[in-house]
C-alpha cells in the first residue's frame, strides 16, 4: 500500500509539472537583437600650437571686430574659435596652417572679447 501511494505522489507530481512547464514555456516573451559591432581601442591625443594672433577691427566703427587670424599647428584639421566666454562660436578657414576666422555674426564687439578660445580637430 506504501509503494502505491508513493508511486501515485510521484506520478501526480510528474502530471503537474508536464502540465506547468509548457504553460510557463508559453508565457515567456522573445526578444529579436539585430547582429552589432563593438570595440575598443585607444590612440595618442596631441594638442595643437596656436601662435600669431591678431585681430582685424572694422574699418567703419572700430568697435567691432570682424575677424581673428592665428597660425596653427599641425597645419591640417577643422578649426572653430570663440571670442567671449560662452558665446558664439565661429567657423574657421585654415589653409596650410594659416586660419581666418570671421566674427561678424554675430558681430563680436572689442568690448566684450575676453579671451580666445579655440578647438581645433583633425
Amino acid at each position: 500500500m506504501r509503494w502505491r501511494r508513493k508511486r501515485n505522489r510521484y506520478l501526480l507530481a510528474a502530471a503537474v509539472a508536464a502540465v506547468v512547464a509548457p504553460a510557463a514555456y508559453a508565457f515567456t516573451a522573445s526578444n529579436t537583437v539585430p547582429n552589432t559591432t563593438a570595440g575598443s581601442g585607444s590612440g595618442t591625443i596631441s594638442g595643437y600650437t596656436v601662435s600669431n594672433v591678431s585681430y582685424t577691427l572694422n574699418a567703419a566703427n572700430p568697435q567691432n571686430v570682424d575677424q581673428v587670424a592665428f597660425t596653427i599647428a599641425p597645419t591640417t584639421g577643422t578649426v572653430k574659435a570663440q571670442l567671449v566666454s560662452g558665446g558664439a562660436w565661429y567657423a574657421c578657414t585654415n589653409t596650410a596652417g594659416s586660419v581666418t576666422c570671421a566674427t561678424t555674426s554675430p558681430q563680436a564687439t572689442a568690448a566684450a572679447v575676453n579671451q580666445l578660445t579655440v578647438v581645433a580637430a583633425q
